[in-house]
This record gives C-alpha cells, structure tokens and sequence, in this order.
C-alpha cells in the first residue's frame, strides 16, 4: 500500500507502508505535480489523481508507477474528488461544476452547473444513485445519478464546507465551521449535532455510526453519531490537522492522519476498546505542509478499503443493496456478472439509454439549437426573397436568444427563461403575422415550433426540483 499526501509546496509523496508488528514507512516518489498548491487526492485500485489550485486534475497510474495524463475540464481550483468504482470519478471545483469522468478513457461524460459558488464538497452515495454535493450558495443539493438531474435543494443557514455519506448509506453529515450536523436518509432531517471547539477541517466515519473528527487543533476525536457524545480523544500531532483516511486490512481498523507539522501518521483502532487511545503503528516526516492526504490499497494484496461508502468493495464482489427510497437488500449476483451498481453508474453517466431518459437530460439541448437556426433561417429567407432588413435583423436577434437559452439548458436542465421568453414571444409575433397573411413560410412554420417549445419548456418546469 502507498500513503499519498500533496502539500503547499505543490508536491506529491508516496510512502510506501508495510504491515508488521510495527509498521515500516518509506520513501518511495516525490513528484512536482502542479504548479500551485494540492487542494484533493483521490484513489481507486488502480489510479491516483490530484486536484489543484492550478484548477488542473493530474492522473498516475499505480500499478505502472507512471503519470498518466491531466484532465482540463474545470475553470477553477478542484475542490473535491471522488471514485466510483472502477470507472467513474466525480470532480467538484470553484466554477461551480461537477464533472463526471469515465476512468477507462478518461473522457468528460457530463458536466453539470451544480452550484452559483463554489462546489466546497460532494460525496456519492454506496449506491451509486445518489451524490450529495454543498457550495458557497448556503445550498445542499441531492443529484439523481440515474437520470442525470438535481433531484432536491435544502437551503442551508450558513455554508457547508464538508459532505459525508455513512458506509451503509442511511445517514449523511455537514460541516458548517465547527458543528457537524446528522441527517437520516428517510427523514432528510437533522437527528443530531456534533459541535466542536475549533473548524473542522477532516472528518471520516470508521464504521456506520462512529465518526472520526479533526480540526484546527492537535486533537482526534471519535464521537457516536446516536448520542453524539465524544468516544475518546488524543492528541495526533503538534499543529493542527489537515486530513484524516481509514481503512481495515485483515480485522485490523488503521487510522491515517496527515498535518500542517509535516508528519503522516498510522493508528491502530481497536473498536472493541474505541475507548482506549489508539497506538502508534508508524510515521514519517515529510518537512512540507500537508494538505490532502489518501491511501492507495493493492486490491491483489487482498486489502479492503474501509471508505465512507461501500463502492470499492464493489469491485470485487456483486453488490449487495439496491437504493430505491431506502437502501434495500436484493440477492446477490453471480461471481461472472459485473456488480450491478457499476454496470447503472456506467448507464446513466455515459446516457447510454436516451431513450428512457428525458429530453431534458441531455448533455446539450440540440432541440433548442435546431430551434434557433431555424428562427435565424427564417430571417435569411425574408430577407433573400422580399429584401426585408427588419426581418433578417429579427430573425437574428432571437435566433441568438434561442441559442443563448440552449446553451443555458445544456449547463442547468433547470435554467428554462431565456428560452421560454424567446419561444413565447415568437409564438405570439409570429402567430400574429400568420392570422394576418395565412403565409406557412416562414411565419406559420416558426409559430407552430415556438409554439411546441412552450410547450415543452412548460413540462421542464414542472419537472424542477422542489426544496425541501
């Protein structure tokens, strides 16, 4: 297993770690990955990649032991990263997009306007149907994987700057500053709060309802997400603490810490004892200030991640809950069958059944671009056969307008008026001169399309996620 950790100093480690009685940690990459400061690290069984202040996603290939490419989707500093699986990662960042990216040829398969800020974090559900995502909007926003769409917002009092699943998927938390807030998936309530006395700046849950909290100090604590009353506490390092991993490798629970003093660090966690103070299983000083910090386990050593979802030990093994309105059990599938939550993932991010989805869910509204080169063609055409200047400018101007509001529903399914101003008021116009001339070419042809655009705008906005 590798522990990875970027830095201000735009550098990323690689320490490999090998189990013992006590652990050994050594040096194995350093590489100048950016050319500003690491903000994510993400991995799966194969690939680590990076986020950056230089708004760039770098890729390395772990099994190669290689760079593999960047990925240049995102006009902002990457916020967040995460794996689903084996084939798709999510990147969160502060243009306020979500990016959706297939791992195999490590393409774009959709870009979404998650946020009017910036995204500050996001978290996929063990399902894979479900992504939360918080941003510098004071929002909390649901996505529907399976379609493609924000499926509910939950307008915050402050802005979150951390979104965690629970490993079974039926709670969820947020970090508002130093207080942790407990959702139930059902209820989509709050059960609870966790307040602090510093930020908190990392947190992790080591199992469905015990959370793992650091902040702006030397201290880890554990609390219980049922009474949310602290478990035990300790100190970790000797300045504040920027990111915390967990994982179990035969029975044995591992605490990862990395901080500002520069030191990466293993815990042993005996969850029989939890509490017991860890004991120190290993460390290392990397004399760089740390700010990311991820755990790159070798699938074929037989290790398994203990992630905040169930998605890695997916790869593995069939898929053992379905989400429906609540995570449920379904029998398992045979060993040959690929997981059954890869396989939807794989659907519905790459749209490989248009014909089941909406119109709506699209990755670029060609409807409403065909729209508008037709209202433009409509101004040519008065204008190549009766000379009329007034219509070419006409045909032009909300030829453009309808192009603008295709490319708004193209980045926000949700984002209907520019459209629906333009096809109503060309509905009427042109309906108008149809009454008055009975001419179908051009204007009985433009007012019957504007006139299904309404129409169909109409339904979108009856399809607009309702806050809660």
């Amino acid at each position: 297993m590798e522990l990875v950790a970027g830095c201000y100093e735009q550098v990323l480690f690689g320490f490999a770690a090998r189990p013992a009685e006590s652990w050994t940690i050594v040096p194995d990459f350093t590489h100048h990955a950016h050319s500003a400061s690491l903000s994510a690290v993400s991995v799966n069984n194969r690939y680590v990649v990076t986020g950056s202040r230089d708004e760039t996603i770098q890729i390395y290939d772990m099994k190669k032991k290689i760079e593999h490419g960047a990925l240049l989707q995102h006009n902002g500093t990457i916020t967040c990263l995460e794996f689903y699986g084996t084939a798709h990662l999510l990147s969160g960042a502060e243009d306020g997009l979500i990016c959706i990216w297939n791992t195999k040829r490590w393409e774009c398969l959709k870009s979404i306007r998650a946020h009017k800020g910036h995204v500050t974090s996001l978290s996929i559900h063990p399902s894979g149907k479900l992504a939360l995502s918080v941003g510098t909007d004071k929002t909390l926003r649901t996505w529907n994987l399976v379609e493609g769409r924000s499926a509910f917002i939950k307008n915050l009092k402050q802005n979150a700057h951390i979104i965690k699943w629970s490993p079974d998927g039926e709670r969820y938390v947020t970090v508002i500053t130093n207080k942790v807030d407990i959702y139930k998936l059902d209820t989509a309530s709050i059960i609870g709060t966790i307040t602090t006395e510093k930020r908190i700046s990392s947190l992790r849950f080591i199992t469905d309802s015990i959370l793992a909290i650091a902040g702006d100090d030397e201290i880890i604590r554990f609390y219980s997400c049922d009474s949310q009353k602290c478990l035990c506490e300790f100190k970790a390092h000797e300045n504040r603490i920027k990111d915390i991993y967990s994982f179990e490798r035969e029975g044995q629970h591992v605490i990862v810490t990395a901080s500002s003093d520069g030191y990466i660090k293993m815990w042993n966690l005996d969850l029989n004892k939890i509490k017991d103070v860890p004991s120190l299983l290993g460390e290392v000083n990397t004399k760089a200030r740390l700010t990311c910090l991820a755990v790159w386990l070798d699938q074929a050593s037989e290790t398994k991640e203990n992630s905040d979802k169930a998605a890695t030990s997916s790869q593995e093994q069939p898929e053992k809950g379905s989400l429906g309105r609540c995570v449920a059990p379904s029998p398992p599938l045979p060993q040959s069958a690929p997981p059954r939550v890869a396989v939807e993932l794989g659907r519905r991010v790459g749209e490989r059944c248009p014909r089941t989805l909406p119109v709506f869910s699209m990755a670029v509204d060609w409807l409403g671009f065909g729209y508008a080169a037709l209202v433009a063609s409509g101004g040519l055409i008065g204008y190549a056969k009766a000379g009329s200047v007034p219509s070419l400018a006409a045909g032009l101007f909300f030829g453009s307008l309808a192009g603008l509001g295709a490319y708004q529903l193209s980045q926000n399914p949700n984002n209907v008026w520019i459209s629906l101003i333009t096809s109503g008021t060309l509905t009427a116009i042109m309906g108008t001169r149809f009454y008055n001339s009975g001419k179908f070419m051009p204007a009985g042809l433009i007012a019957g399309v504007s006139l299904l655009m309404v129409g169909r705008l109409a339904l979108k906005m009856m399809e607009k996620p309702h806050d809660k």
